[in-house]
């Protein structure tokens, strides 16, 4: 009986309840050939027959309806143990910074497998990953470069994109070009330091404007004072992406190239707590590539998700 696995014993309860094995195979989304090949596997390991089967129907034999209370008690044992370790991996917080975006949809996707904490302190990306490392966060929602991974100990995974856009000063929504856009540089390289290094690879490789500023006119009114007195449009940063624009100003498509900036969950390389890691997996399960991946995407080299 040692090589009985408990997928086995949920195939014998569908087909025991289906009396099909055609049934059975589309319920439990298998190949009709597998589930067979399974089911004779189980019975060789129980070492009894639990099915007779001839080409009009499946019953059980007095066997297979012995076992069969039993193989229910044992799948709901299963399925108590995976809720109680639910509730265990639930009960231990899991601390998680931000810069300025969080999936929406965070405890809709999380409040099954940890009681995730927010962090208050928003915080530049280049300091929530550093805190993600010294330990004073569990995760982080931030903007990484490869080389930051590995300088700090971290692993990450794609949990979110913005297609990024310029700002001008008129009615003109219409399209513009990546190398016709300013890029503005702030000198507090500190606050700044993130988007600094982004900003300059998307003018070296597009062929963009750069400014230096001083008064934090990345985003906010600053920024908007920038782009009036602009003669061309300004790209704008993720953290303006849901900022309102003033009525005088107007948000324009950047094409060829198209511009992401990613967000990455990150959490330490030597990270072993069901909580944290199941958090990950909850937060990232089925988001695709968000666009990044696009023939005219443009994604800095070091990006992470860069392919």
């Amino acid at each position: 009986m040692a090589g009985m696995e408990l997928r086995q014993v949920r195939y014998f309860v569908a087909v025991a309840e289906e009396l099909n094995f055609s049934r059975a195979a589309d319920r439990l989304l298998i190949a009709g050939p597998s589930l067979s090949q399974q089911i004779k596997a189980l019975e060789r390991d129980l070492g009894v027959r639990l099915f007779d089967r001839d080409r009009r129907s499946v019953t059980l034999t007095s066997a297979g309806a012995a076992l069969l209370p039993h193989a229910r008690a044992l799948l709901d044992r299963a399925d108590d143990l995976r809720h109680h370790a639910a509730r265990i991996a639930g009960s231990e917080p899991v601390r998680l910074g931000y810069v300025s975006w969080l999936p929406p949809d965070l405890t809709t996707r999380t409040s099954a497998v940890a009681r995730v904490h927010v962090d208050t302190w928003v915080a530049p990306s280049h300091t929530q990953a550093a805190r993600v490392a010294d330990g004073s966060l569990d995760l982080a929602v931030c903007w990484v470069r490869r080389e930051d991974l590995d300088t700090w100990g971290l692993n990450s995974r794609l949990i979110g994109a913005d297609r990024l856009y310029a700002v001008s000063v008129g009615h003109d929504a219409g399209e513009v070009r990546a190398r016709d856009v300013v890029v503005l540089l702030d000198d507090d390289a500190t606050t700044w330091l993130s988007w600094n290094a982004y900003a300059e690879q998307f003018a070296r490789d597009n062929g963009a404007r750069t400014a230096h500023i001083s008064d934090g006119g990345i985003t906010g009114p600053a920024f908007s004072d920038h782009v009036r007195r602009s003669h061309r449009p300004i790209l704008n940063s993720p953290k303006a992406q849901t900022s309102p624009l003033p009525p005088e100003l107007v948000a324009r498509p950047v094409v060829e190239p198209k511009v992401y900036w990613t967000w990455s969950l990150v959490w330490r390389r030597s990270e072993e707590r069901t909580a944290v890691l199941n958090t990950v997996d909850a937060l990232t399960e089925g988001l695709g590539d968000l666009g990044i991946h696009d023939p005219d995407a443009w994604l800095p080299d070091d990006d992470p998700y860069r392919q």
